[in-house]
């Protein structure tokens, strides 16, 4: 069995504790603060994110640094992508060079535009951290239904021992040489998300979902593609597949803002209500921003951008959409 630290008591870096936890691995779930360790380690449970939900015995909470990271062979950091760099620095020096550290934030980098992977990497002073994602919805995989993700990383054999401690008979795990990819799916997909939770919120149909889903995912892999991503990832369980879970879920944050923005409320009070990140409202606007500097055009996303920001009226924004020149429909790649 594998000793596993994970930073961010976050849904996603609980359920991954207990999903190691359940597996038979020493799980050590690092907590921002004392008063939060006792608390998850008294109760037993994450009752602000993943209530009625009990801990393996192999889970420990612990606030000590030393503690939670000192002889892990894997390290996953679940935190909102605001925070991966000083949380990051923060566990750098107590993490061993021989772990294998492995992002598990859908986000992209506020200031430089970088990937996750990159941002955790320069705090920690590593060039080997890769990334966890696919469609992954906490709650469903906390309560022991089946679910799959990809473990991307540039050193295959790396991957390969991620997989084996993360691997089991509820969650299988795929892996991925396409690091770039599988990072930018798993971010990206937050943008359409958001648009497809206001069509279901205007209620404007099956038909015109679909297309938005489709044509949302031709989007985000040109955009992917441009930043040195391999298409056909787009089409794996890192795009397509998170894409659909989130679009179509119920337990989807992303979804739920673009519900709320179709009843006319302000994208800025959606999220101050929200008891955690939605991380497509931020990546919307550093996605448009990367794409203009490419020469990449993403409609979906710029005009999402104009909506969140209170610029374009929604009945605007859908007009915009259908009402631009028809084209021939390329492959996604194009």
């Amino acid at each position: 069995m594998a000793q596993v630290g994970i930073v961010g008591t976050t849904s996603w870096g609980t359920t991954l504790a207990i999903l190691l936890g359940r597996s038979g691995h020493d799980v050590r779930l690092w907590a921002r603060n004392e008063s939060d360790a006792e608390l998850l380690q008294t109760s037993r449970r994450n009752e602000r994110f993943l209530p009625g939900v009990d801990f393996p015995e192999r889970i420990s909470v612990t606030a000590d640094t030393s503690e939670a990271f000192t002889g892990a062979n894997l390290v996953l950091m679940a935190v909102p992508s605001s925070t991966v760099a000083h949380n990051a620095a923060s566990v750098a020096a107590f993490v061993p060079p021989s772990a294998v550290v492995i992002s598990a934030t859908k986000g992209i980098d506020a200031t430089t535009g970088r990937r996750m992977s990159q941002v955790a990497g320069e705090a920690m002073g590593r060039d080997d951290i890769g990334a966890l994602s696919g469609p992954n919805l906490a709650l469903e995989i906390a309560e022991g239904k089946p679910a799959t993700t990809t473990i991307a990383h540039v050193n295959e054999s790396a991957a390969t021992v991620a997989q084996g401690i993360l691997n089991s008979r509820v969650f299988r795990v795929y892996t991925s040489s396409d690091l770039v990819g599988v990072e930018l799916g798993g971010a990206l997909k937050n943008i359409i998300t958001i648009g497809a939770g206001f069509i279901d919120g205007h209620e404007l149909g099956n038909n015109s979902k679909a297309a938005f889903v489709t044509r949302g995912l031709a989007e985000i892999t040109r955009l992917g593609v441009a930043m040195g991503a391999r298409a056909e990832t787009f089409a794996g369980l890192s795009g397509m597949g998170d894409l659909v879970t989130s679009c179509y879920s119920g337990l989807s944050r992303n979804r739920y803002v673009g519900q709320e923005l179709a009843k006319g409320r302000a994208a800025a009070d959606i999220v101050a209500g929200m008891d955690q990140v939605a991380e497509g409202v931020a990546t919307t606007r550093h996605a448009v921003a990367l794409a203009e500097s490419l020469g990449v055009d993403m409609p979906i996303a710029s005009i999402t951008k104009a909506v969140l920001a209170g610029e374009l009226d929604q009945q605007a924004a859908v007009e915009g959409l259908m009402t631009r020149a028809p084209v021939a429909e390329a492959p996604p790649q194009i």
